[in-house]
């Protein structure tokens, strides 16, 4: 495994996070607890949850599942970069959302946060993030609250999910005004079909000192050899959300097709290839993945020591253009 620091931090993380939102909805405690010790075993030393996993009825059994596989010891915590989110509403489906119980005041980060470290067996969490923007809540309050937490020793970095470039650079003026450490890395829908966050989102995260961490590096399977899946499996094998919509489009399957027919000319497999590009992306810590499987996991390592020459990228580019430099891409 390889690693890097996270943004300006002296945290040192893996090249490769793992996300564990398929734990429980997807696949079961023990089924979970093997893949966490395959990535460990590996090297993976930074691991991404939110309070809302689990979902529905069963929204905290994600963290849940996490702090069962620490409590079997074996320094699993301490070996452990460990990253929650907060912000959802943690009521059960169909249950009342009561006032305060979501979003990031003072009040629910403070009961949020006690709430998670319960779930997660643990006595502090080494990023809290805010998974969604509050466009109620001014950031000061979330300084106050998060500055809070660190004497406490309950967190020790707080960072951002979905944030704009505009919502990073309010947020961390403001941590400066304060003599906070502010926000330390961004997690951002990124990928080759989804290039947007190079606009305004990457640059203003490198330029404050965030790390990147991508989230659907694959674009729910579209750059994960979907068409393959397609022809090997029968109609409707490539999956069923973004990439099963994304396909119905007859100029994205064509892209997909070029992506596909690209990399078995050079043989590579497109999902390792897809987490591969990432890593050679200016800003980006590591992109999370969130397999079902070992056999997922074991793929994902493998992009880590995967090269692209020169050509190759050349024509990813080609086929997936992205927005170009900010602000010349839409200022002339």
């Amino acid at each position: 495994m390889k690693y890097t620091q996270l943004g300006r931090t002296g945290l040192k993380v893996s090249r490769l996070v793992l996300g564990t939102m398929n734990f429980g909805p997807q696949t079961d405690e023990a089924g979970s607890h093997t893949i966490m010790d395959a990535a460990q075993g590996a090297g993976v030393n930074f691991f991404d949850t939110a309070n809302v996993y689990g979902f529905g009825a069963d929204k905290g059994r994600t963290e849940e599942i996490v702090g069962t596989w620490f409590a079997k010891g074996g320094g699993r915590r301490d070996k452990t970069v460990l990253g929650t989110k907060v912000y959802a509403n943690m009521a059960p489906e169909g249950g009342k959302v009561w006032p305060n119980h979501d979003k990031l005041s003072a009040l629910n980060i403070r009961r949020s946060v006690d709430a998670s470290l319960k779930r997660l067996g643990t006595d502090y969490i080494d990023l809290y993030q805010f998974h969604h923007v509050d466009r109620d809540t001014p950031w000061d309050e979330i300084w106050q609250a998060i500055d809070i937490l660190v004497q406490q020793g309950k967190i020790l970095y707080a960072g951002s999910s979905n944030h704009a470039g505009w919502h990073i650079a309010r947020a961390n003026e403001t941590a400066a005004r304060r003599g906070s450490l502010g926000l330390v890395s961004e997690q951002c829908l990124y990928n080759l079909a989804e290039r947007r966050a190079e606009m305004e989102v990457i640059p203003a995260a490198q330029g404050y000192g965030l790390g990147v961490i991508p989230w659907s590096p694959l674009h729910g399977g579209l750059l994960g050899g979907a068409l393959r899946k397609e022809r090997e499996g029968g109609a409707g094998r490539s999956g069923v959300g973004r990439s099963a919509d994304a396909l119905a489009n007859s100029a994205i399957r064509a892209k997909i097709q070029s992506y596909e027919d690209l990399l078995d000319k050079h043989g590579l497999e497109p999902g390792e290839v897809g987490l591969a590009w990432l890593l050679t992306r200016p800003g980006v810590t590591g992109p999370i993945v969130g397999p079902r499987t070992t056999d997922q996991l074991a793929s994902a390592l493998r992009a880590v020591e995967l090269t692209l020459p020169d050509d190759l990228l050349a024509s990813l580019d080609e086929i997936f253009p992205g927005p170009g430099p900010s602000p010349e891409a839409f200022a002339w």
